[in-house]
């Protein structure tokens, strides 16, 4: 059972939008960097946009500055070798978060991925959301894309900066203790396990340079009350479904959610339903495009239970959706890496920020409601209930699919 987030007043939130916002501002933050640089994230592309993070962790570790980095093993297979060299001579410290091995995702705890997007510098400045590190135009399933991803992250200063912190140290100390024992290092394990302790910095303000010509969003808020929301396999494996279903249960005017893999389980859809029952407008804006079966097929059966009782679904036409945010009465917000799906609520680490100040969270739902306005294609019952009956086969060989898989890991969804 997870610990109640506590919400702390006192942190600086800026949203930015796409690689194009977040990686200039990362890359600001490591070239002032004067001690520690942590990064997990699920994808590391060195290529295109993405290439400036990695010659920024180079020139950090380069002039002292301790440089960590954590990629996943699915995301992030291996690093391309003149980046393995480079790293390594500079002293980036880098690590991949459970490689897959002969078997790969045949064994199923393997299916438990580091999916968090996450970076902390000198325990001063964060960065919380969806981006991965690949250009904005990039995408591992669909190739090249003719306009930039939609998606979100956001650069945090605060108290829960330390937050940030901690867990990523305790990942990382906790990997360093199994890669000894792997080699039989025992002793070297055990002084792995002590460092990986909690370890608080203290937390300051940290005001970055503006970023001119980005695609980002003048989203800021000051003195905000937020908490950092955690989902791991131990103590915290319900948090971030926790809070979306009291946020939902509490709705009164408005739920708006934008998510790439929107396939919630049976606690999500009922809040949802509940909320329009009860006079709540609730919206979705999710991704239109065709990525891979499963997700896509899977999630039809889904969307049309939920256009049944009312609920508004729009799918983002220009480019692919990758967002992770959601907005409930213009008062409550939460920007992050979890996808409302088996996947990030059951299997994978994930991270978002949630803040209950008003002036963001309404700012954010205006975003969201030009995007659905003007981006948006709306999903029609009549359209959905009239394709055709293989398109509507493959949506139950995929739900059966996904249900199995569950069965196997031992979930119920």
């Amino acid at each position: 059972m997870g610990l109640k987030p506590t919400m702390r007043p006192g942190h600086r939130l800026r949203l930015l939008e796409g690689g194009a916002a977040l990686f200039p501002a990362m890359v600001q933050a490591m070239d002032r960097a004067q001690r520690l640089i942590h990064l997990e994230t699920y994808i590391f592309e060195f290529a295109h946009d993405a290439l400036q993070v990695a010659e920024a962790l180079e020139r950090a570790a380069l002039r002292g500055v301790t440089v960590r980095l954590v990629v996943d093993g699915v995301g992030t297979p291996a690093l391309p070798p003149q980046w393995v060299a480079r790293f390594n001579q500079a002293g980036v410290q880098w690590r991949i978060y459970q490689p897959l091995g002969r078997l790969g995702l045949l064994i199923p705890s393997r299916w438990r991925r580091l999916h968090r997007k996450l970076c902390v510098v000198d325990g001063l400045i964060g960065f919380c959301g969806g981006i991965n590190l690949i250009d904005d135009r990039d995408d591992i399933v669909l190739g090249r894309l003719e306009a930039p991803r939609l998606d979100f992250s956001l650069q945090v200063s605060g108290p829960l900066v330390a937050d940030m912190l901690d867990t990523m140290e305790q990942l990382w100390w906790r990997l360093q203790a199994l890669r000894a024992a792997r080699q039989r290092e025992f002793r070297a394990a055990w002084h792995a396990l002590l460092e990986g302790l909690p370890y608080i910095e203290p937390w300051a303000w940290w005001e970055p340079d503006a970023q001119p010509g980005s695609r980002e969003q003048a989203l800021h808020a000051h003195q905000a009350d937020a908490a950092l929301l955690l989902r791991d396999n131990v103590r915290h494996r319900h948090d971030i479904e926790k809070a979306y279903l009291k946020a939902i249960g509490e709705a009164r005017e408005e739920v708006v959610i934008a998510n790439a893999y929107f396939i919630p389980g049976r606690r999500l859809r009922r809040a949802l339903i509940l909320a329009v029952q009860r006079g709540v407008r609730v919206r979705l804006l999710l991704q239109g495009k065709y990525e891979r079966f499963l997700q896509y097929h899977t999630a039809r059966p889904v969307h049309l239970r939920l256009l049944r009782e009312g609920v508004e679904i729009h799918e983002y036409a220009p480019s692919a959706l990758h967002a992770k945010v959601a907005v409930v009465d213009g008062r409550w917000a939460t920007v992050g890496s979890t996808n409302l799906d088996p996947l990030s609520l059951l299997l994978a680490r994930e991270a978002n920020v949630v803040t209950t100040d008003a002036g963001f969270a309404r700012q954010l739902r205006d975003h969201l409601d030009r995007l659905m306005r003007e981006q948006g294609r709306r999903l029609c019952l009549e359209q959905l209930q009239a394709r055709p009956w293989h398109q509507r086969w493959r949506d139950r060989i995929a739900f059966a699919v996904m249900r199995t898989v569950l069965f196997l890991t031992g979930h119920r969804y």
